[in-house]
């Protein structure tokens, strides 16, 4: 089966990063190599492109795709949370542009047998990277119940997390569960039918929560961003695409905090606390897809991009910054 993937916000994002011909760029979330392929495209002699995917079928994917920019490009299989590590044995210190396009690829949901899509019957396990040892299958299995209630109203925000995770414990004590057909009925019949009825399919919210512990995202997410941006030239850019509102939350308020990382009162006319801004976001408000992007590509209905751009020059002074919007 090809990687299909068909890159959501393709032009914003392109625009958004500033492309220099010589310049070098990561994209942290290689996928498919759609992004990529935009940003090698317009390389030029002495541009370069390192692309990063946990996703082995993803990187060999991508190196078939890549292929005319071999000389600009360089791919590796890691997590983006590696980068810094990733770049130096590269022998690079810094970047002119990151990509992140977060949550999990079309390429993975319609693979049947990477058990992402509760639309297939298939064994559970979710994993980004199929190297870890930690699955769907070992969280449904084996977490407790407040662990199990933790993860689906967390990064579910499901309403009915304990009538699903009761099912679950009641289902494990008889055997293993095994598929995801297995875990879609044991959900399906947590919900009351009228709830069933509307908003999507019942299992989309719980789905989400195992496949965002599994593969730790948010805590990735979390203790990436800063890095990503210390990693960037003065001026460079960081464009990060979320498809969530949990992921959206978690980089508006860091995009707020590098912005303006001050701790001292307010009433303080100098700042004393030391804490200087990285830079600034480039937008007030997430970029979002266009009425035509959201009909011909349906995955990009959720998509925001949001975009951070390192200070220019290293800051200077002590005089406080005002407060973001």
């Amino acid at each position: 089966m090809e990687f299909g993937h068909k890159p959501v916000l393709f032009d914003e994002v392109i625009e958004g990063l500033k492309i220099k011909p010589q310049g070098i760029y990561l994209d942290g979330t290689l996928g498919g190599g759609g992004h990529s392929g935009g940003i090698a495209a317009r390389l030029g002699e002495g541009g370069r492109l390192i692309g990063i995917d946990q996703d082995g079928d993803a990187v060999a994917a991508a190196s078939d795709r890549l292929s005319e920019y071999a000389g600009h490009i360089t791919l590796v299989r890691d997590n983006y949370s590696n980068a810094e590590r990733v770049l130096a044995e590269l022998g690079i210190r810094r970047v002119d542009g990151i990509l992140l396009d977060l949550g999990v690829s079309s390429w993975q949901l319609d693979r049947g047998e990477r058990g992402f899509s509760y639309r297939f019957d298939a064994p559970l396990d979710m994993r980004m990277d199929t190297r870890q040892a930690l699955s769907a299958r070992k969280i449904v299995n084996e977490y407790s119940e407040a662990e199990l209630l933790r993860v689906l109203r967390e990064y579910g925000e499901e309403p009915f997390a304990k009538k699903i995770v009761r099912n679950i414990l009641s289902a494990r004590e008889k055997k293993p569960v095994e598929t995801t057909g297995e875990l879609n009925e044991l959900i399906r019949t947590a919900i009351p039918a009228k709830m069933r009825a509307t908003g999507g399919h019942p299992s989309k919210r719980t789905f989400q929560a195992i496949r965002i512990e599994c593969n730790h995202e948010l805590e990735v997410l979390k203790n990436s961003l800063e890095m990503m941006v210390r990693l960037l030239n003065p001026g460079g850019r960081l464009c990060v695409i979320t498809f969530h509102s949990l992921e959206d939350r978690i980089v508006k308020n860091l995009f707020r905090q590098m912005e303006n990382p001050c701790t001292c009162p307010p009433d303080f006319p100098v700042c004393i606390c030391g804490r200087k801004p990285l830079g600034k976001a480039a937008t007030r408000k997430p970029i979002l897809p266009s009425q035509k992007e959201m009909e011909e590509n349906p995955r990009s209905k959720s998509a925001k991009l949001r975009i951070f751009e390192r200070r220019p020059d290293e800051p200077s002074g002590e005089a406080k910054m005002p407060e973001s919007d």
